[in-house]
């Protein structure tokens, strides 16, 4: 491979084993290669700024409010320039509590991972080696919110964003808000700047948020609410109430059973907004779990170049069961959608197995999706929990 070639990875967890796959994004295609074992279950994933580098979060707790587990570690991986194969760089750090999403600072100077339960938002080194270090000391205590979810730092360094997304009422015990929590970040240190919470926090469940590639827009899927939101981060301050909110289902009316949106990406164009909805509650049917319905589907939303109003295109079908991460190459023309895991649903009179897997979108110019093929993915027992795509030029 020549000095300047680029090599594009796409990597996915059946459990603790990090699986690494080639992506031709002219022929739309994967090929599977090699895998690495880490300590427990892998959580997120975020690559080095240079691509020399992978930061894992691993752990042995259960999702949500479950299992608080044991084994919670942030770990380190050197990518192969030549390969994408993956190997462990240094010792993995011991976290606290299960790590629910991480990140680095734009230069990759330090990690920075959240934790729903307890609810909490962490900093730690980056040695100039690309192994992680101790622990960063804060100067004054952090504001987490209710169970965060996910953390992003701006494009200018200069904030910090931890996403927490509260919890709906429910046998008897009484909403729990939502809020975005902002903080002014400097050398790895965090400051509380504000708590953005629409209405108090009630009716606003934020999930995940990505950030416009050169506009002060900052899109936020409502995992509780099934919606697209757009507030603004302009000089430091975000917007109090989203500008805009959208409807991210098909259906809205028609939920029989469990339905959230997931993730949201802009495209690298910021032209368009995308956001997977995710169902996978089951059924009893002849002693067997069937999908009990609902949509599994990633919405296309066009941006207006003007006020970044997020305008639905499409919402296409993702073909799978709960697709929890989806990414779009570097490139723009690729998608791809990992959904968790298997299970049966209705077909005609009889019934049909529908297994975890990796659906493969191409995007079109005017941002929609058209499928190509899904990769099926046997995990047994185990869930594909994260998936992402690292570009390298090696």
């Amino acid at each position: 491979m020549s000095a300047t070639a680029s090599r594009l990875t796409l990597y996915a967890n059946v459990g603790p084993e990090l699986f690494h796959y080639d992506v031709d994004v002219d022929s739309g295609t994967l090929e599977r290669r090699g895998s690495v074992m880490l300590p427990a279950n892998v959580q997120y994933a975020w690559p080095h700024a240079s691509r020399r580098f992978l930061y894992v979060a691993t752990s042995d707790g259960a999702s949500g409010v479950g299992a608080a587990g044991s084994n919670h570690h942030l770990n380190a991986l050197r990518i192969d320039p030549a390969s994408g194969a993956l190997t462990l760089l240094g010792e993995p750090v011991a976290l606290p509590s299960r790590p629910i999403h991480m990140t680095t600072d734009i230069p990759s100077e330090y990690a920075l991972v959240a934790f729903n339960n307890p609810s909490a938002l962490r900093v730690y080194r980056i040695s100039p080696d690309g192994s992680p270090g101790a622990e960063v000391t804060q100067p004054e205590p952090v504001d987490a919110g209710i169970f965060a979810h996910q953390v992003r730092v701006s494009r200018d360094n200069r904030h910090v964003i931890l996403v927490a997304r509260g919890f709906d009422a429910e046998e008897g015990k009484p909403e729990q808000p939502g809020s975005l929590k902002l903080f002014e970040y400097v050398g790895g240190t965090l400051r509380n700047e504000a708590s953005i919470a629409p209405n108090g926090g009630y009716g606003f469940g934020p999930r995940h948020l990505d950030f416009h590639p050169a506009r002060p827009w900052v899109y936020v899927s409502l995992e509780r609410q099934n919606a697209l939101d757009l507030f603004t981060l302009d000089n430091g301050r975000l917007s109090p109430d989203p500008l805009f909110r959208k409807n991210t289902l098909a259906r809205p009316d028609e939920r029989p059973g469990r339905q959230v949106v997931s993730t949201v990406h802009v495209h690298p164009n910021g032209r368009f907004v995308y956001v997977a909805n995710r169902a996978s509650d089951s059924t009893l049917l002849n002693g067997e779990r069937v999908f009990a319905g609902g949509e599994n589907s990633v919405a296309v939303f066009a941006i207006d170049p003007a006020s970044g109003e997020p305008n639905l295109l499409q919402i296409e079908d993702s073909r799978g069961i709960h697709p929890r991460t989806f990414h779009i190459d570097p490139s723009g023309r690729l998608l791809v959608v990992a959904h968790i895991m298997g299970l049966k649903v209705r077909d005609g009179d009889g019934l049909r197995e529908v297994p975890a897997r990796l659906s493969v979108f191409r995007i079109g110019e005017d941002g929609r999706l058209s499928f190509l093929r899904a990769y099926d993915v046997p995990v047994g027992n185990r869930t594909i929990w994260w998936m992402g795509m690292v570009d390298q030029v090696s």
